[in-house]
């Protein structure tokens, strides 16, 4: 699965635009009236759309080729603080086969930079923005995770992702290449203490061929 869209709200349109540019050296591709800037990571449209006063905080996760992932920590570590991990600052995901390490955007979004080992993504050129695989995760947040994953299994197709086992607060659906991410309310968001919240999310995922569309 490819998430190929992913649409989140922003308080701070000007403030977003320039933290994606010094901390993951990205420009808006388009902007539209002042309600939407558009970037491009990899394979994905990032797209954020004005918002007054919500102060949503979203979770979502950066692919990153496995020979390029030190240097995007080392890199994005001197333009961000990275969140810490149990003393360190990089997690190791055994059951996952990944590591990865955590910041925060201008807006509070919990980003995720992953390099996923079983995907075996290789980038020849020095490090930079275009080295960056895609957003492979979002997280969607409910009062019901069983009745919502129950939903995208049975309508959309979509599986329990295999390096994760099922639960009531927390069940992951997807594969290697895409992950949806769901996850009870006021659930803490790994590794902080905030509290996850509903805020509206648009997602277009490529899955087997096929489009689909979710909007929370």
């Amino acid at each position: 699965m490819q998430i190929i869209e992913l649409e989140l709200l922003s308080d701070d349109l000007a403030g977003t635009e320039r933290f994606y540019k010094k901390v993951l050296g990205l420009d808006p591709y388009m902007r539209e009236d002042r309600t939407r800037i558009f970037f491009n990571i990899g394979f994905t449209k990032l797209i954020f759309r004005k918002s007054e006063d919500v102060k949503p905080v979203y979770h979502f996760a950066i692919d990153v080729p496995t020979n390029r992932f030190f240097d995007s920590h080392d890199f994005i570590k001197q333009h961000t603080d990275i969140l810490p991990v149990n003393g360190d600052d990089i997690s190791n995901f055994i059951n996952w086969d990944a590591r990865s390490f955590y910041f925060r955007d201008n807006n509070g979004n919990i980003l995720e930079c992953i390099t996923r080992y079983p995907n075996r993504e290789y980038y020849r050129d020095a490090y930079g923005y275009k080295c960056f695989v895609g957003i492979s995760e979002i997280g969607l947040v409910t009062n019901n995770v069983p009745e919502l994953a129950d939903t995208f299994i049975t309508e959309y197709g979509l599986p329990v992702f295999h390096r994760q086992p099922r639960a009531d607060k927390f069940t992951v659906l997807g594969d290697d290449s895409g992950l949806f991410i769901i996850t009870a309310r006021e659930r803490e968001w790994y590794p902080t203490t905030i509290k996850a919240k509903t805020y509206s999310t648009r997602v277009l995922y490529l899955d087997q061929g096929n489009i689909g569309h979710i909007a929370l």
